[in-house]
């Protein structure tokens, strides 16, 4: 049965240290280059139909969104690369609204899943970050229970607010899909907590989705 595409918030107030590993061998992490902006809007769909449906969309994002900030993104937007440097994971901290940190675009391509690189890249992601950056704050959806699962073990908790700008929070939604698909020790883990008011005002700040 697919898992309904539903709206779920996280933020992390502060990092966990003890959830951090290195990244494996033969990999390393590099900016996005300029050239391999298609190769950023397809690595988040597991095939290249998926992805041709979704590039207008990928597209539209990445002007409303990074366009107007300049050299910044590919400044900031980070691959994970095998031994080829064939980018095969990205993510990066985005400061949405020019006023709150977000952690985008997470995904590591699913024929290196179960390695260790999705750990890596968030640790090499959040450390970069000062004591005063956080909280860090980021949307996802049920389906990606299993990335869930590793924000929590950084320290990430499920945000109970209802609404979160122009979107609505479907946490009482997804609770039961994740329970069913989580093992029951991590689904517990799970720490559900409300935003503070200057990251609902921020996001209420644009109708554009920053995150």
């Amino acid at each position: 049965m697919d898992i309904p595409d539903l709206n779920l918030f996280m933020m992390c107030a502060s990092f966990n240290t003890t959830a951090a590993r290195t990244m494996p061998p033969g990999f390393h992490i590099r900016t996005c280059r300029k050239n391999e902006l298609d190769i950023w809007k397809d690595i988040h769909f597991d095939d290249p139909h998926t992805a041709a449906q979704y590039r207008d969309f990928m597209t539209k994002y990445f002007e409303d969104v990074y366009a107007s900030k300049g050299d910044l993104f590919y400044e900031t937007c980070l691959f994970v690369c095998n031994t080829e440097d064939e980018p095969i994971g990205t993510c990066f901290i985005w400061k949405a609204y020019n006023q709150v940190q977000t952690l985008h675009w997470f995904k590591v391509v699913k024929a290196y899943e179960g390695r260790g690189i999705g750990r890596a890249l968030l640790s090499i992601v959040l450390q970069r970050l000062k004591k005063e950056d956080y909280p860090v704050y980021l949307h996802t959806q049920p389906s990606s229970f299993r990335a869930i699962k590793l924000y929590a073990d950084f320290g990430f908790c499920l945000l109970s607010d209802p609404v979160i700008g122009g979107r609505q929070n479907d946490l009482e939604a997804c609770l039961p899909i994740l329970e069913q698909h989580m093992p029951e020790e991590d689904f517990r883990k799970l720490q559900v907590c409300k935003a503070p008011q200057a990251f609902l005002d921020a996001v209420r700040s644009s109708e554009v989705h920053e995150f």
